[in-house]
């Protein structure tokens, strides 16, 4: 299963990281941090699709995508094309992230920065409010129930919005339960890797009123974000598209695509 295998690596090179820099250092860090930005307000259902864009150098499923030698560039012009926050993969074996490429982006940029990676302990979290993250992803797919729980407390104790992400009608209902304000639904099966950009569309409906919706992957093109904005998306995630072409030309044509007016 590719999802436990990353989640796997992921915890393995944590555990490294914190022979040198152990627990109690990286808690002090966070907690020395000043407030997290207030990613929901940045989220916020608007007339307008809001679009965090993601600072991705490869994936397991395309392989290498981009080198992105300046990820604190990189993010800079996404901030000038309009995105509403960054994401940062900080997986080092199959996407060829740090954590130094989100500490990096986090002191470039205005907006709310996520840490997109395979988290499912305590010190990853607390890594990631000590590089400066307001965001921390969750993969229900990728945590026992009591692990996810325990990582969602610690995320919003720190500040910072948990983004629950999900790719099944029960996963859904898992991140509902959470009590959940920020709920992904990614197209793509991270356990086949195979893409369903109409899975958004079917499940949106069950997601409450009041939570900000984001449709994640299987975005290549101003219409693929049309179809998640008419679906019902507040927010779509893209990072493919964003590094393999001019960053800000496809960020605007991608933020007029989900215009309200473009889409009624």
């Amino acid at each position: 299963m590719v999802l436990a295998d990353l989640t796997a690596g992921a915890v393995d090179d944590a555990e490294r990281r914190a022979v040198l820099r152990p627990l109690a250092e990286v808690e002090k860090a966070a907690l020395a941090r000043p407030a997290a930005q207030d990613a929901l307000a940045a989220l916020a259902p608007a007339s307008r699709v809001k679009i965090i864009a993601e600072v991705k150098r490869a994936s397991p499923s395309r392989g290498a995508l981009a080198e992105i030698p300046d990820p604190a560039h990189q993010a800079s012009l996404y901030e000038t094309g309009g995105a509403s926050a960054i994401s940062v993969l900080t997986e080092e074996r199959r996407f060829g992230g740090s954590l130094a490429d989100l500490e990096a982006v986090t002191e470039r940029v205005s907006l709310p920065v996520l840490r997109k990676d395979f988290i499912a302990t305590p010190y990853q979290v607390l890594e990631a409010r000590a590089a400066g993250a307001d965001l921390a992803l969750l993969i229900v797919a990728g945590l026992e129930r009591r692990t996810l729980e325990e990582l969602h407390a610690l995320v919003l104790e720190l500040g910072m919005t948990p983004l629950v992400e999900t790719h099944t009608a029960d996963e859904l209902e898992t991140a509902i339960d959470l009590g959940a304000s920020l709920i992904g639904v990614n197209a793509r099966n991270l356990s086949t890797f195979e893409l369903d950009r109409d899975l958004f569309g079917r499940l949106v409906d069950r997601i409450p009123a009041g939570t900000v919706k984001v449709a994640e992957s299987a975005v290549l093109a101003p219409a693929d974000v049309a179809h998640y904005r008419a679906a019902g998306a507040d927010v779509v995630l893209i990072g493919e598209a964003l590094v393999t072409g001019d960053p800000v030309a496809t960020l605007q044509s991608f933020l007029a695509a989900g215009d309200e007016r473009s889409t009624s």
